[in-house]
């Protein structure tokens, strides 16, 4: 995507879309709230500070809609920048700040197997091609039509343990409280443009093409956006207790283009059915396409908001939530059998008709930028934004 491309980021009917993002600006030396209107970008820093007090706010769209005064950026030159990683210019940040990177995994009957194959594997990728026959002969593909915590699921469980082919990832799978995790701290995550990280210590990896969905303190969601779940899943296939070493690290989670909002005619219940293409382009002329159908999710979005907010846990802040992906790549890229993994270059495109477009490139995780601007560094400037005798 070329700087001129812009539209490319955009979802397909961007005159109707509310979109909040973040920006960061050079000149005052921090992120700024944006909102877009086609090629140009407002900012909105003056009148909230953090997209977490805008999500909060119930006058949000109205605030991104009546947005006055001349565009700050052109959005040609922030994604032209962001594509060139250079740091210098304005590009765009994740459009989430305050908000704690929650995910919700095993969501889809089809990824549910993929990890039942790397548990079985140990990580070892050699194995997967004979494990995965193994497990879809003993699953005998009556997991589909399942819905979980039911009944039928119960019994389904009582079959997979005589067989002995019981596993964690089906117990979140199909049974009554699905995999609600941290993935990533708060600050941390990437968005467009940005270089995505794959550690030395993985040689088994995969994006995971998520819709992302953006809820306010009260865990009203509010909007949605794309994401990439970095996965490993040598690392995570060893144990499940090695879920944060497979999940978090640096630039693992991004999260993009920008946050749309929630209005009248774009709801909850138009992501439904949201299609979610995945691109992945090797610099070694490797070519990989996948599709997560949010419409076959095994488990309704309000379900899985339930199990990440309540009388158990709150986030004054808010929160943003991975919904988890169909998508779970067995194409072979190099040795047959061995499946696919990433290589560095990789160019990941994450699309939706609604949301627009998320690409990044995987780059080796200790060779990235270190991530620096944290909770303190935010902080500090936003109180130098504020006038002298309102600093704290």
């Amino acid at each position: 995507m070329s700087g001129d491309d812009y539209f490319g980021i955009l979802p397909l009917d961007p005159a109707d879309a509310h979109l909040v993002g973040r920006v960061w600006d050079p000149r005052t030396g921090g992120p700024r709230v944006v909102s877009v209107r086609g090629g140009q970008v407002y900012d909105l820093t003056d009148t909230v500070n953090t997209v977490s007090e805008l999500i909060d706010r119930t006058d949000a769209v109205d605030i991104v809609a009546s947005c006055a005064g001349q565009p700050r950026w052109h959005l040609s030159d922030l994604v032209a920048a962001s594509v060139a990683e250079d740091l210098t210019r304005p590009h765009l940040l994740a459009p989430i700040d305050l908000q704690v990177v929650k995910a919700c995994g095993v969501t889809f009957v089809e990824s549910m197997i993929e990890r039942v194959i790397e548990e079985k594997c140990a990580g070892d990728s050699s194995r997967a091609a004979e494990v995965r026959t193994l497990v879809l002969e003993a699953l005998g593909g009556s997991l589909a039509s399942l819905r979980p915590g039911s009944e039928a699921a119960a019994r389904t469980k009582e079959v997979l343990l005589a067989q002995g082919m019981w596993s964690q990832y089906l117990e979140v799978g199909i049974g009554p409280d699905p995999e609600v995790f941290t993935k990533a701290p708060v600050l941390s995550s990437v968005g467009f443009g940005a270089r995505v990280g794959i550690p030395t210590f993985s040689a088994w990896s995969n994006p995971e093409p998520e819709l992302v969905l953006v809820a306010d303190s009260r865990g009203e969601v509010r909007g949605a956006t794309l994401g990439n779940d970095v996965n490993l899943r040598d690392v995570e296939g060893r144990s499940a207790l090695l879920l944060g070493m497979a999940k978090d690290n640096n630039a693992s989670s991004a999260i993009g283009p920008f946050i749309r909002l929630f209005d009248s005619a774009f709801t909850i219940d138009t992501l439904r059915t949201e299609e979610i293409a995945l691109t992945v382009s090797g610099v070694d002329g490797y070519s990989l396409q996948g599709q997560n159908s949010v419409a076959r999710i095994s488990r309704p979005f309000e379900e899985l908001v339930a199990a990440t907010r309540g009388a158990h846990h709150q986030y004054p802040d808010g929160f943003a939530l991975f919904t988890g992906t169909l998508f779970s790549p067995t194409q072979d890229r190099g040795d047959e059998g061995l499946g696919f993994t990433h290589e560095p270059g990789d160019i990941v495109n994450i699309q939706s008709q609604h949301l627009g477009s998320l690409q990044n490139v995987t780059g080796i995780t200790e060779e990235l930028p270190p991530w620096t601007f944290g909770i303190r560094a935010l902080h500090r400037y936003l109180a130098n934004l504020l006038p002298v005798e309102e600093r704290v």
